[in-house]
């Protein structure tokens, strides 16, 4: 079934290769008291346990509600929901750090939706572990359906009963008028208000089995304001 496309979709990155050795005469101009230090600062990533309380801090100083996402078959902008706030506060940190530059539209499910934010790229990988790993809980009860124009999030495919989502990807419904199905499942927390016309484009590539799109449908770069 086609939906099952959706609930199916794996949320598994590639495996980073192994970073070049540091060059040994630079190791050695390091100053010992300055080895230390670095030593000690440890790089802030997103957790199950600190995921939560992160982001209830991090949308209280957000300013923008819109990203603009920029493709090799165009640009569309989406507009975020103010009242779910841990889904929009996601969507705004991963574009602010870059993630989803130079990910893919990955599966394109014919008269349903269009899904986004992975790549079989080492570097979408990386991105990933430097930013952690974690989910985020439904939200389904702010009176937002899956209209045609929702951006929602699937569901991770690990063990999962609680439907939590899988914050690096993304899903847009093309179905026309909607697909109200999801809507106890899936959790919308925004909707294209233009470029509409660049997200069918999208949605009419061919593609092969497991509705991977013959070519690749790369998102270039995306920007929050």
């Amino acid at each position: 079934m086609v939906f099952f496309a959706v609930l199916a979709c794996k949320d598994t990155p590639s495996k980073a290769t192994q970073p070049k050795p540091t060059q040994k005469s630079l190791n050695d101009t390091i100053k010992k008291d300055s080895v230390s230090t670095a030593m000690k600062e440890e790089k802030f990533v997103l957790t199950e346990e600190n995921v939560i309380p992160f982001f209830f801090d991090y949308a209280k100083t957000l300013k923008e509600d819109k990203v603009k996402l920029t493709t090799n078959l165009g640009s569309f902008t989406v507009q975020l929901y103010d009242n779910v706030p841990y889904h929009k506060a996601n969507f705004i940190y991963l574009t602010k750090n870059g993630y989803f530059d130079n990910t893919m539209f990955h599966r394109v499910v014919k008269d349903f939706i269009i899904q986004g934010g992975n790549s079989d790229k080492v570097e979408t990988a990386r991105k990933r572990q430097a930013i952690g790993r974690y989910l985020l809980p439904p939200d389904t009860k702010k009176g937002y359906r899956h209209d045609r124009g929702t951006i929602s999030m699937p569901s991770s495919e690990m063990d999962n009963p609680h439907k939590l989502a899988s914050p690096f990807e993304f899903f847009i419904v093309v179905t026309r008028p909607g697909s109200y199905h999801l809507d106890t499942n899936y959790t919308p927390f925004g909707k294209v208000i233009q470029g509409m016309n660049v997200v069918d484009l999208i949605s009419e590539q061919p593609v092969e089995q497991g509705d991977w799109p013959v070519q690749n449908i790369y998102i270039l770069k995306a920007e929050a304001f």
